[in-house]
């Protein structure tokens, strides 16, 4: 869970009632709320080629994992043009659930930073409940979404309240899978004070009702329940669908097509 708040804000601002970069004025209806942005960014989140990509996924196991061919991977990149750089190469989350691709600490996980493996926080064993919500996938083993974006711009602003401006730019929530084959191809993808949630992927409560709770990737601080050992370490937790994070982006895609 986001360390920086454990329960919804009290009053929170409707999606649409003000612009996600405006400066908060404290008033009687809501407490202020941090407004500064993080530390600069410096990181780039360029993608490889998708041969390239293609043949990470393969170093990785995960055509394996997906039950496809190696060459099914290096086709598919070929045909939807191996030189491009403007795409990510996903997976169908049937097929590389989001626990194959930062499966809990006793596994070996893919996700790395540095020399430290990816985890998912203890109280998040329904991570593969994190379903598609809200719009259809391309009908393939294979896709790619096409210019993911962090949502840079989203920090300060609650999934509530950016989900309404994503969809009006013609844009979609990016899928929590889509998210960590992300991190996969671009580690530095996940820059400290400057991560992001993935609020395309919810699960619903046993009375069928969205659940509150939106998944997110960032650098542990290595506190709490993390332990010391996964200082710097990325992780794999989630956020209050109504809170706001100031080192929060929420990522998007521009589309995705099936090659």
């Amino acid at each position: 869970m986001c360390t920086a708040s454990r329960r919804p804000l009290p009053g929170s601002i409707a999606a649409g009632n003000i612009p996600v970069n405006a400066r908060v004025v404290p008033g009687p209806s809501h407490p202020a709320r941090r407004v500064l942005r993080g530390a600069p960014i410096t990181a780039s989140t360029a993608l490889p080629t998708l041969a390239a990509q293609a043949e990470r996924l393969i170093a990785l196991g995960l055509h394996t994992l997906a039950g496809l061919p190696a060459e099914t991977l290096r086709e598919f990149a070929a045909r939807a043009g191996a030189d491009r750089t403007d795409a990510l190469l996903a997976i169908d989350p049937a097929l590389a659930p989001p626990s194959s691709l930062a499966p809990p600490s006793s596994l070996a996980p893919l996700m790395q930073r540095g020399e430290k493996p990816g985890f998912v926080v203890e109280d998040m064993t329904d991570v593969d409940a994190f379903a598609p919500t809200g719009f259809d996938l391309p009908d393939a083993p294979l896709y790619l979404v096409q210019a993911p974006d962090r949502g840079d711009e989203f920090e300060n602003a609650s999934p509530a309240e950016a989900l309404e401006s994503i969809t009006a730019a013609g844009r979609s929530p990016m899928l929590l899978t889509e998210g960590l084959l992300w991190v996969l191809q671009v580690p530095e993808v996940l820059e400290r004070n400057h991560c992001f949630m993935t609020i395309g992927s919810r699960t619903r409560t046993a009375s069928g009702r969205l659940d509150s709770r939106t998944p997110a990737l960032w650098i542990s601080n290595g506190t709490g329940r993390d332990g010391k050992e996964r200082k710097d370490a990325p992780k794999l937790g989630w956020c209050w669908w109504n809170n706001r994070h100031t080192w929060l982006g929420i990522a998007s895609a521009g589309g995705r097509t099936a090659g």
